[in-house]
């Protein structure tokens, strides 16, 4: 039994005004329990303090999940999921409560607030002595309080079982009422520290994303208050009830309050439909989507291991498959240098060079990089003397020559230009494809025309040509003239450029030059330097007039043939038709024209064909007209697409002007500020799913180049890419992209994920992610939830560092830096020649 506010159990100092007191309290308490019982005007206490405890528990255990939960971003309602866990009975082992921050442990403390303004005309006249005997109480506190505890331990293992039963029949029970009168009448102490450090605590947790639904619970009991206030015992009784809901909970993390329930109103068929009880159906859902997600988290505790290749740290799943190119019936077409994906996408991590270390930043990187980044010597042995690369201490230096421009490439640029003066770098011209490109410095010079160099070579005996590319900061992908179409859609370049490039083009037919004819863009150049244009050897003297049969029957025109003198070479530039008038009159079909049927942006894995499409002449087709100069066509949405309808829904003219304003916002506001990237060291980017090119043309301005992918089961919105002055290429990311490791600075993915993995293994995804970023690098993804999920828990399981997550509604955004981490588990044995 609790003894009154002043009664003494030590023996020492009594008073008997005192003892008057505590047992008048008592009786006041003991009528007010009775009137409330008998009362038919007032909720049942005993359904007030059930709802009450249950209302402070949920907004605990939300609390508590929105801690764990580092996506959600809209805490401020509790799910129907949240509402069944708390109200369903479960312990405080459970519920995250501990022994030391026990709610209802708080709830008695919080109680005498009340209390002690109920007996305050009895204590007028012994304030001076309750003063002189504060240090004695004290300690007769905290003993009572203890008592307290383990009574309320029990109370609470009973009513934990009790509410279990009343949520399953609908019930209220009188235990909830029963351990209400005995919060009140054992009461011992009143705290004003508690009291401000709760109202302190309330103020805090404004920051937090429940505030709205905490304010709006107060209001509801105030409003209840004001009810049922009709005299004094029963405001009393009331404002117990709200400061037994109101207790105060010290978390090592962070200050909760816990507010009171709506009493009264709780208990209204509108609010409880939408309350603490769940329909079924809700109950049954979530708990599918809860055993789903522990499943994944499950499958998600990934243990990578390195891949063991013959090419090392510099391994291609799709290029370096030898199982398959050994087997290969013929070499002929160079079918060795084409992708042969292997049945299942590797998920090992390909190892660093021993000795790597951050790229050098651009515009430094064009003229030298790490050697041991890319540690290769054989090229500077081989084509040292004509300035492509040169071993200089720790660094490959390129001076800026190639085989045809050994003096350096601006001034082979220029010259190309002095030739034809309407090819006008960087305003006509903005894309190029350059064929064979070695270490690309013809592209990573064209920057400075304002133009963007599609560069490609093959992965052969030119050791590294297109790494050493990459890791100057310039754009270049592996590939073939071989037996395959390029990854390109038709009519998209504005000028493609071969460089002694040693390509056949003469042979079989044209196909090879047939295949530039169709990514060649009506009007635009064919920029041949070779020896067969300047040197008369027979073998020359024979190409060249190969050469000047096919481009006459392709009705290509020779605009000049000129002599570049400081170079000692030659070019002659070629100009592809703009209307079908030469292909009519020809005398023979050949090459033929392709059926009707052959779509010409048909580009993966189609194999080449041996004949030329028609050119459009119908002004609304595009083809038809050459686009706007640059850098006006970067915002200008192209005139052909008029009649058609955008991936988004809208008119496609509008849907790329939303598109174009949508990243222009996210990349300023967030990716530029928000992310913690220092975009001064960012050059190679890739975009996994580019749809209009948004991404890459918000970040126009900075010194980076974007590589545009359009997966094949993405709308082929490719040609709008190039139309605007970008480029990119096709790809299926359940297969490996044709590059080199540690290629790109920032990868970028924006709800990719979610779709590609009803193909494939998304595991083998995240690490071809990993494969082609470098160390340092990161990873931005835009996606749902669940999948943002699943990426974070695989980065962290690769060591990557969480740099931002944030989320609104079911969509999410992650960034994450990779880190220098590789497994050191047993190697997977992969492609070992």
């Amino acid at each position: 039994m609790a003894t009154g506010k002043y009664s003494r159990v030590d023996g020492r100092k009594s008073s008997s005004y005192c003892s008057l007191a505590t047992i008048v309290v008592f009786v006041i308490f003991c009528l007010v329990g009775i009137w409330m019982f008998m009362s038919s005007s007032i909720v049942p206490v005993k359904n007030s303090e059930f709802l009450s405890v249950e209302t402070g528990n949920e907004v605990k255990q939300t609390l508590s999940r929105s801690d764990s939960k580092q996506f959600d971003d809209t805490s401020g309602d509790l799910s129907g999921a949240e509402t069944r866990e708390d109200g369903s009975g479960l312990s405080s082992k459970e519920l995250g409560i501990t022994n030391e921050d026990n709610s209802l442990d708080n709830l008695v403390v919080e109680s005498n607030n009340e209390e002690k303004e109920s007996q305050d005309s009895a204590e007028k006249n012994q304030e001076e002595n309750h003063a002189n005997e504060s240090s004695d109480e004290k300690t007769e506190s905290e003993s009572g309080q203890k008592m307290v505890d383990e009574d309320d331990g029990k109370d609470r293992e009973t009513n934990s079982r009790d509410r279990e039963s009343n949520i399953e029949t609908g019930e209220a029970e009188n235990e909830g009422g029963e351990m209400k009168n005995k919060l009140h009448t054992e009461s011992e102490e009143s705290s004003d520290e508690n009291g401000s450090e709760s109202a302190e605590s309330g103020k805090n947790y404004g920051v937090d994303g429940t505030a709205d639904k905490l304010k709006h619970v107060g209001k509801e009991a105030n409003l209840t208050e004001e009810k049922n206030g009709k005299n004094q015992d029963e405001h009393l009784e009331l404002s117990a009830d709200h400061n037994i809901v109101e207790s105060k909970e010290n978390n090592q993390a962070s200050n909760e309050i816990l507010p009171a329930g709506a009493q009264s109103e709780i208990l209204t068929e509108t609010t409880t439909q939408n309350g603490a009880w769940s329909t079924q159906a809700v109950e049954s859902q979530n708990e599918k989507k809860s055993q789903q997600s522990s499943t994944s988290s499950k499958n998600n505790d990934h243990h990578w291991k390195l891949c063991k290749s013959t090419a090392g740290p510099d391994y291609i799943p799709c290029l370096d498959n030898w199982q398959v190119i050994r087997k290969l019936p013929s070499t002929l077409h160079y079918e060795h240098r084409e992708r042969h994906c292997p049945d299942e996408a590797p998920t090992c991590l390909v190892p660093l060079p021993e000795g790597y270390k951050r790229s050098v930043k651009w515009p430094k990187s064009r003229d030298k990089i790490w050697y041991y980044n890319v540690p290769h010597t054989k090229l500077a042995e081989v084509k040292g003397h004509q300035n492509w690369v040169k071993v200089t201490g720790e660094y490959l230096t390129f001076p800026g020559g190639g085989t045809q421009f050994v003096n350096g490439a601006l001034h082979y640029i220029d010259f190309i230009q002095e030739s034809v003066p309407e090819i006008a770098w960087g305003k006509r011209t903005r894309v190029v494809l350059d064929v064979g490109c070695g270490v690309a410095s013809f592209g990573g010079y064209l920057f400075e025309r304002n133009v963007l160099a599609m560069s490609f070579a093959p992965k052969d005996e030119h050791e590294a040509q297109v790494q050493f590319a990459l890791e100057r900061g310039i754009p270049a992908i592996l590939n073939v003239m071989g037996t395959k179409r390029l990854p390109f859609p038709g009519s998209v370049f504005d000028l493609v450029h071969c460089a002694r490039c040693r390509v056949p083009w003469h042979v079989e037919g044209g196909k090879l030059l047939l295949e530039l004819n169709r990514v060649l863009r009506p009007g635009g150049y064919f920029v041949w330097s070779a020896t067969p244009v300047y040197r008369k050897g027979p073998e020359d003297v024979g190409i060249w007039q190969e050469m000047s049969r096919l481009t006459k029957s392709m009705c290509w025109e020779l605009v000049v043939v000129k002599k570049d003198k400081l170079n000692n070479v030659g070019a002659a530039i070629y100009r592809k038709p703009t209307s079908n008038d030469c292909y009519n009159k020809r005398s023979r079909n050949a090459p033929p024209l392709c059926e009707e049927s052959d779509d010409p942006n048909a580009a993966w894995d189609v194999p080449l064909q041996a004949c030329m499409h028609k050119v459009p002449v119908d002004s609304t087709k595009r083809g038809s007209l050459w686009p706007a100069q640059w850098p006006e066509r970067l915002e200008k949405p192209p005139y052909w697409l008029n009649s058609q309808v955008g991936v988004y829904g809208k008119a496609a003219q509008s849907d790329l002007t939303a598109d174009y304003s949508h990243w222009k916002k996210v990349v300023s506001q967030s990716y530029l500020s928000g992310m913690g990237i220092d975009w001064s060291s960012v050059r190679n980017v890739i975009d996994m799913k580019a749809v209009y090119g948004g991404f890459a043309a918000a970040l126009k301005d900075l010194k980076v180049w974007v590589m545009n992918v359009v997966p094949i089961d993405s709308p082929d919105t490719l040609p709008i890419i190039y139309e605007r002055g970008l480029f990119g290429m096709y790809h299926d990311w359940c297969e490996s992209f044709n590059t080199y490791p540690r290629t790109y600075d920032v990868v970028h993915a924006d709800h990719l994920f979610s779709s590609i993995k009803k193909r494939c293994k998304l595991v083998a995804v995240i690490a071809e992610v990993d494969r082609i970023l470098r160390p340092e690098g990161k990873l931005i993804l835009r996606d749902n939830l669940e999948t943002i999920s699943e990426v974070e828990s695989m980065a962290k399981s690769l060591q990557w560092e969480i740099r931002m997550i944030y989320s609104k509604g079911n969509e999410g955004l992650l960034c994450v830096h990779k880190t220098f981490w590789r497994p050191t588990e047993e190697p997977i044995k992969f492609a070992i020649v």
